[in-house]
């Protein structure tokens, strides 16, 4: 089974090798088939389609188990972007995968890397965090266990929720981290925008349209504490994941050569 990534808006950012796949395979599985069928049209290729979306998985599962045991290829894609990254797919790739067939993907479109490579974030890594929680308190309460994170935080949202979603980062992260809001991306109505999180509101305020399309919010990492730079901020980070507090505060003074009181007290602080 080949996942396949597809274009989020342009259909132009398709590569060669997913439309010679596409062409080749026995069936397509689409989250959305009358979606994918304008996808295909435009491309001239008329392909067998099959439904394999949120609600029917397990089923979709096992009949493209069943073609792929009949020696047949399938192709999987999503309405946009690549499937299995906050679209469905994960569950049909791990049955799939299960089943004993091989899963092969076809690399192309994704929101959250295209995002990240126009943020201009230069230090550290990212954490891919998807959606989150669409009430409020739910959301708060996952914000707070990533409020420490030294990482660039990448966030997906809908439009009825952004302006809720973005209040709330601003009070739980704190309004002075840098936010990059990327907007329609590859659509016609396109927008990037870098400003710092406390001026989301009046950002959205300035232009009704700005609350419309499909967003990936980028959030910069947690400041580091005084004295302590920001690679120890993640050697200490990743550590913590793993170890108890005052190992992974001795461990993270072994390997960056930072004063190990000041990184159990920042251990401390994280944990809490």
């Amino acid at each position: 089974m080949y996942v396949v990534a597809t274009p989020m808006g342009n259909l132009q950012d398709i590569t060669l090798r997913a439309l010679a796949v596409l062409r080749a395979v026995d069936v397509v599985a689409a989250e959305d088939t009358r979606h994918t069928k304008g996808l295909l049209s435009a491309h001239g290729i008329s392909a067998s389609l099959m439904a394999a979306h949120e609600h029917n998985e397990a089923r979709a599962a096992e009949q493209i188990i069943g073609r792929l045991a009949a020696g047949e290829q399938v192709a999987f894609v999503s309405d946009a972007g690549t499937p299995g990254i906050s679209d469905p797919g994960a569950r049909l790739v791990a049955a799939v995968r299960a089943a004993g067939h091989p899963v092969v993907p076809v690399p192309g479109p994704s929101a959250v890397v295209a995002a990240l490579s126009v943020a201009g974030f230069v230090e550290g890594g990212f954490h891919f965090v998807g959606f989150l929680p669409p009430k409020s308190g739910a959301r708060r309460h996952r914000l707070e266990a990533l409020r420490e994170g030294v990482d660039v935080t990448v966030f997906y949202e809908a439009p009825h929720r952004v302006r809720d979603s973005l209040r709330d980062m601003a009070e739980v992260l704190g309004p002075d981290r840098e936010l990059v809001v990327a907007r329609e991306l590859t659509k016609r109505f396109e927008e990037i925008a870098r400003l710092p999180l406390g001026e989301a509101q009046a950002w959205l305020d300035a232009d009704a349209n700005r609350e419309r399309g499909e967003f990936v919010l980028l959030v910069s990492g947690a400041p580091p504490a005084e004295g302590l730079d920001a690679e120890a901020e993640r050697v200490l980070a990743l550590l913590l994941a793993e170890l108890p507090t005052r190992t992974a505060a001795k461990l993270a003074a072994d390997i960056t050569g930072q004063p190990k009181n000041a990184l159990y007290q920042r251990a401390l602080a994280i944990k809490s």
